[in-house]
Parts: structure tokens; C-alpha cells; sequence
């Protein structure tokens, strides 16, 4: 063989890139076929972040390509022969746009259209802008924000249209595998349709809990029923299992999540062994003076704080920086405060948790709303904190509600049946999730730094409305640390109820503080 001969052998053997549709389309194709993102993660390798970036602009290569490639031709080919009877015409928009409201906030770019509207409690108004910004969803300059995002009013007024061709308009793509594979019982295949027009990706009727229990099987199943070792398995998977889970139940939500956003300096930690600049205001406080005498107290242990933290107000996108505005309920963050004076030292720990240093300080959106709160006439019981500068975006308080209810739900029927397995297993998920949402080697798919802050600190929060709780109910508060521990005297079972789901508590010690005074003598004794 020549030189030539081998060249032109070698050249024979390097097929052609696989040719892919635009990314708006790939998402078309997908939620059309009602797969959700870990779906094709899953049967492709990769991560549901990947396939993500993929609907979003950037090009698998390589084998990932081709498969991708021969996944889309597939699904193209389906809708295109196997259900045009259930497809719009090719002068037809799938999709038909609706027009903006004041009743309803936009949704943010390629975000799916659901079937039941996420409420997070805030009324969405119209903001005019002092100055035009970009529009969310075409990039052109826009007079209006609508619940925290900029936006054209008139659909009309967006360019390119937000009307969504429809996926028979696409031609099939060239795949490099043969199509008698396609009969593979390995293959993904869409489900039938038999009429009315194609829909968004929604809600599976199995629901998102099924996962879990399904995990839980599998693992007894595969050791033999060893209970030990199905729980340490379970515990490795914790936190896939969890962005898994995540994904599930994310379907047919009103907003995508940026899961890799801009993060700014404050966020980031400032050596590779330190921390941020976030203060997550952690309790951590004593009463310093007991009232005379010796007192039974109760250490009470709160059930899955960071479980119920996921519902709090979390921003969707990139955080965007503003100085000297006022607080917008609307939004959500980081901001830089001047914390007010806190002069209920003796009876209540300090909101925003120990502090050492005087001065502004960057405090998460529970943290701010806390102090608000706090200063408001129905409590009075500071004044407002000063904010210098934010770093937001518009939020909504029940962005992980699906989630945290699957979660809790799942905790619930563990509990009721006694399935340590499955408690341990749901435990690992949220904990790991909200701890590995920083920078982690273990957790690729999300980096929120700014989320595990606000839920952190949701968490802190929570505890110390408990304490206030118990102190209104006429209960002294001897001790708040941490996220679940209060520790009181008094009958603490008419303020809260005793058991083991998480709105409820139970009894970690019980001891005896205080002392004595002898009568004879008025001296104190030990």
C-alpha cells in the first residue's frame, strides 16, 4: 500500500459531523416528545445542565454528537409521519402567543409553558423604566418591567416573534447510525398521541415521589434486603438522585432556572480554604440572667429545617447590581446592610446572630426580610436596616416547592412506616443539595452559591420566629443554636406540637437551670 493508499484509507474512515437543528428546535423535538432534560441525560451520558446548554446555543462533539444527532433525526421523523394527524399545520403556530398582562408575570426565555401556574404570593405589577433596558425575551430595548423582569407589553413590539414554528416545518436530520437500529428496544421512543395539538412538557401521572421509593427497592433488591448496605449505597447517590429529582419535578414550571449564572466577587470565596462575604446570621445565643430559682428546661429539636428552608424566595437569574433603592418584594438576593440596634439582648437572640464587628454587612433576602419585618408596626421591635447596594433578581418563593413537597412527602410515608432506609436516604438529598449548591466537586449541575445562603439562612430565620413564638406565648427562651435547636421553660406543648414531621418537634434533653434562694438567709444557692 502507498503512502497515498493509507491517507486516503484513513480519510475513508472519518465519517461526516453529524448535522444538528438549532437549539430551538432540540427543545421543540424534546418537549414535544414529553422527555424531560435527565431523561436524555441519561440515555446520553451526560448531565441535564449539558443537554441544557445544548438548547441554548453550544454543540456536543464527537460520538455525544452523533448520538444526539441520530436522538433528534428519530424524534423529527416520528412527528413528521407517526402523528401528523395530531400536528398543526405548517402555517400554524404550535404555540400561539399570549399577550402580556399585568395578571401574569412573563415568562423568562425558552422557559416551557405550564399547565398550572406556579403562585408565589406577590401581586405582579408594571414598572415603567426611567430609562429603556434590554427585553428577557427578544433583547431589545424595552420601557416596561413586569414582575421584576424587563419586557414589551405588546408581544408585537419583541423581535424575533415569541410564536414557536412547528416541528413538521423541520427537516429530518442525517444521522451516521443505520435507522434499523431505531427498533432497538433501547431506543427512547415518545409516546403516542392521538389527537389535539402537541403540548408542553408537564407532570408525569407516576409523579416525582415515585422515584424515590423506586431507588429504595432497587437498592434492597440488589443487596439482598441488607438494610446497611442499601443505605450506604443510597447515601453515595444522594446527591444525582437529588438533581434527578430536581429535573422531575421541575416540568411544566413557569421559569427556567440559570443554574450556572455571573456570580459576583462577594460570592466568591476569597481564599481557596476561606468563606464570602455572605452572613448567613447564624444563631448561636444564650440568655445571659435565669428569673430566680431552679427551672426544668427543655431542649427541642426541630424536624427537617433545611427541608422546609426550600420554601423561601429564591432569585431565577443572573443577579443584577443596584445601589440605593428600596427593598422590591418582587426580588430577591444578596445585599449589603447597615444592621439596625437590637436592644432585646436579655430576652431574644439578635436577628441578624452573633456579631462582633460594627458596620455594614452583606446579609442574604430571609435575613433583610426578618429585620423588616421585625420593624414593622406589628412587631416595632427595631428599627429598619439601612441597604447600600443589592445584587438581585426576580424571584418567587415556591421555586422549589414541587421539590421540597416530593421531599416531604416521601419523609412522611417513611416515618409512618417506620423505613429508616428511606428517612436516611431523603435526609442525605436535601442536606446534601443545599450544602453542595457552592462551589463542590460533588455537585456539577447547580452553582448557586447566592441559593445556598438564602436557604441557610431561611433555615436560621425560621428557628428564631420559633423563638419568638415561644416568647409571645408567655415561654422563657433560654438557648437558640443552629438551625433546630430551642431550648425553653415553660409548658411548651400548648405552642407546639410534638411529634416528627416537619411541623412539628420533638425532645432532644431536658435539664435543670437556675438556683435557689434559701428563705431563711435570702442568699442564692447552687
Amino acid at each position: 500500500m502507498s503512502d497515498f493508499d493509507a491517507i486516503d484509507s484513513l480519510l475513508a474512515a472519518v465519517g461526516p459531523e453529524a448535522e444538528l437543528p438549532s437549539p430551538q428546535i432540540r427543545q421543540e423535538l424534546r418537549e414535544r416528545a414529553r422527555l424531560s432534560k435527565a431523561q436524555v441525560a441519561r440515555a446520553l451520558g451526560v448531565s441535564p445542565s449539558t443537554v441544557a446548554a445544548w438548547e441554548s446555543g453550544r454543540d456536543p462533539a464527537g460520538e455525544i454528537r452523533t448520538k444526539y444527532a441520530y436522538l433528534l433525526d428519530g424524534l423529527a421523523a416520528k412527528f413528521a409521519t407517526g402523528t401528523a394527524s395530531a400536528t398543526p399545520s405548517v402555517d400554524e403556530p404550535a404555540v400561539a402567543p399570549a399577550p402580556a398582562t399585568t395578571d401574569t408575570p412573563p415568562a423568562l426565555p425558552s422557559s416551557p409553558m405550564p399547565e398550572e401556574p406556579e403562585e408565589d404570593g406577590d401581586d405582579d405589577e408594571v414598572e415603567a423604566l426611567a430609562a429603556p433596558e434590554p427585553c428577557v425575551l427578544c433583547g431589545h430595548p424595552a420601557g416596561q418591567r413586569v414582575a421584576g423582569f424587563v419586557q414589551h407589553l405588546d408581544p408585537a413590539d419583541c423581535r424575533p416573534a415569541t410564536a414557536v414554528p412547528a416541528p413538521p416545518a423541520v427537516k429530518p436530520v442525517q444521522a451516521t447510525k443505520p435507522t434499523a437500529a431505531r427498533t432497538s428496544p433501547t431506543t427512547t421512543r415518545p409516546p403516542e398521541r392521538s389527537h389535539g395539538p402537541a403540548r408542553r412538557a408537564f407532570q408525569e401521572p407516576s409523579g416525582p415521589g415515585d422515584l424515590i421509593g423506586q431507588a429504595v427497592k432497587a437498592a434492597l433488591a440488589e443487596h439482598h434486603g441488607d438494610v446497611e448496605a442499601a443505605t450506604a449505597v443510597l447515601l453515595k447517590r444522594a446527591i444525582p438522585d437529588a438533581m434527578r429529582l430536581l429535573d422531575e419535578t421541575r416540568k411544566g414550571a413557569r421559569y427556567d432556572v440559570i443554574a450556572h449564572p455571573w456570580i459576583p466577587d462577594i460570592l466568591k470565596k476569597q481564599t481557596s480554604r476561606g468563606a464570602d462575604q455572605i452572613w448567613e446570621a447564624r444563631p448561636k445565643w444564650t440568655r445571659h440572667e435565669l428569673p430566680p430559682g431552679k427551672h426544668e428546661v427543655t431542649a427541642l429539636d426541630i424536624n427537617g429545617a433545611y427541608l422546609s428552608a426550600l420554601k423561601t424566595h429564591l432569585p431565577l437569574g443572573q443577579l443584577e447590581h443596584s445601589t440605593g433603592l428600596p427593598h422590591d418584594r418582587r426580588r430577591a438576593g444578596v445585599h449589603l446592610i447597615t444592621p439596625p440596634a437590637w436592644e432585646h439582648e436579655d430576652v431574644l437572640p439578635n436577628p441578624i446572630g452573633n456579631r462582633d464587628e460594627p458596620g455594614p454587612l452583606w446579609v442574604t433576602e430571609p435575613t433583610l426580610r426578618l429585620l423588616l419585618r421585625l420593624s414593622g408596626p406589628k412587631y416595632g421591635l427595631c428599627a429598619p436596616p439601612e441597604i447600600h447596594e443589592s445584587y438581585t433578581s426576580g424571584a418567587t418563593e415556591n421555586l422549589l416547592e414541587k421539590f421540597r413537597i416530593a421531599l416531604k412527602d416521601a419523609r412522611d410515608a417513611a416515618i409512618a412506616e417506620g423505613d429508616e432506609v428511606t428517612l436516611e436516604y431523603v435526609k442525605a438529598m436535601y442536606s446534601k443539595f443545599v450544602s453542595t449548591m457552592g462551589e463542590s466537586n460533588y455537585n456539577r449541575e447547580l452553582y448557586r452559591p447566592d441559593w445556598m445562603h438564602i436557604i441557610r439562612s431561611q433555615a436560621f430565620s425560621n428557628l428564631w420566629l420559633k423563638a419568638l413564638k415561644a416568647h409571645d406565648e408567655g415561654l422563657t427562651v433560654v438557648r437558640a443554636m443552629g438551625t433546630d435547636e430551642l431550648h425553653v421553660i415553660g409548658d411548651w406543648h400548648r405552642v407546639f406540637p410534638e411529634g416528627r414531621g416537619v411541623t412539628e418537634v420533638k425532645v432532644k434533653d431536658t435539664y435543670t437551670a437556675g438556683t435557689d434562694i434559701d428563705d431563711s438567709t435570702g442568699e442564692e444557692q447552687e
